[in-house]
């Protein structure tokens, strides 16, 4: 991981209150980094207010909604204000909060390669394997080690971000030494894998079975699609939401090298979820359709019904499967 650059621990020190503000669909790595940085800052005498357009819609990080607001207090209730941005590199990432955040200094901080950033400091790290562990590395840089609490943020988001670690490989050693600092700080992987995958209803056990059964392989089984239904929304609400579990399993077929589940939000609209082994980069996918993630893991939304979009995916796979056979 790169340095945290002096001008992020000189913009947290020039001001005194932040609108700490994260991606809308928040997911655990954004939400983590979120809450641990905003405690951290209440911590050495500055003023928080944890921003999130949600929807909160994965099931793992349901329990903090209660936490964040949806609109940005007035500027007149703080002084000296400034906003820090995580997890992404643009103001259109934020979605709503955009309209409600005033014209104030604003940070960022992420792990992204794709996005523009332009603020008064930038903290853009693409080999970070999460948000949390940028965070951490900038309490450490401030000379302050994390509290329980915000240890338990910091592997939590860590842990989602990284499928509790199946995505990382022989160069991660700094990665699980910070992991090791988190557990002696008092996170507990116990309890984050617990969060993770646990506390899940039967019905969504069963939609993922059905789930599983309307997969279809393309591009000689390498390429596994699958959809969820504004009726099985209905019928089953958030248990119908993408599992880590379920890209699992489609991952772990034999030839598969890709996996996607296209989800009918709306008449109009899907979002589309990607994941990948090793090969394809989902990321630069994802971005063609003006989504975004990394290499092995990312998202969209797009306009268009399943079978459309299912289309336009297979087009924008079939160079990626070409290029393996080169």
């Amino acid at each position: 991981m790169k340095p945290v650059p002096p001008d992020i621990l000189e913009f947290i020190e020039g001001h005194q209150a932040f609108y700490v503000v994260g991606h809308k669909e928040p997911d655990g790595d954004c939400i983590g980094s979120q809450l641990a940085l905003a405690s951290f800052l209440r911590r050495i005498g500055k003023d928080a207010a944890l921003l999130s357009a949600g929807p909160f819609t994965r099931t793992e990080i349901l329990s903090f909604e209660h936490r964040f607001s949806a609109t940005a207090p007035a500027e007149r209730a703080y002084e000296r204000a400034a906003a820090i941005i995580l997890d992404c590199s643009s103001r259109e990432r934020i979605g709503s909060i955009a309209e409600s955040l005033p014209a104030v200094p604003t940070a960022f901080i992420d792990h992204h390669a794709s996005g523009s950033a332009s603020g008064q400091a930038v903290y853009i790290d693409d080999r970070a394997p999460a948000v949390t562990l940028m965070v951490l590395a900038l309490i450490e840089a401030m000379g302050q080690v994390p509290t329980k609490e915000e240890a338990e943020y910091l592997f939590f988001g860590l842990a989602t971000d990284t499928g509790y670690f199946r995505h990382l490989d022989d160069a991660s050693a700094e990665t699980f030494a910070a992991a090791s600092r988190l557990v002696a700080a008092g996170a507990s992987p116990k309890r984050a894998f617990a969060q993770m995958y646990g506390g899940k209803s039967l019905f969504s056990r069963r939609l993922m079975g059905e789930i599983l059964t309307r997969t279809e392989p393309y591009f000689e089984d390498r390429l596994l699609v699958s959809y969820v239904t504004l009726d099985d929304q209905q019928r089953y609400g958030l248990a119908s939401r993408d599992s880590d579990m379920l890209y699992q399993l489609l991952l772990s077929v034999a030839g598969c090298e890709a996996a996607v589940i296209i989800r009918q939000e709306s008449e109009t609209d899907c979002t589309v979820g990607l994941r990948a082994r090793e090969q394809v980069d989902v990321g630069k996918i994802a971005a063609a359709f003006g989504g975004g993630g990394h290499r092995l893991a990312a998202g969209l939304s797009i306009r268009g019904r399943i079978d459309e979009v299912r289309e336009l995916l297979l087009g924008a796979f079939a160079p990626a499967f070409a290029a393996l056979e080169e």
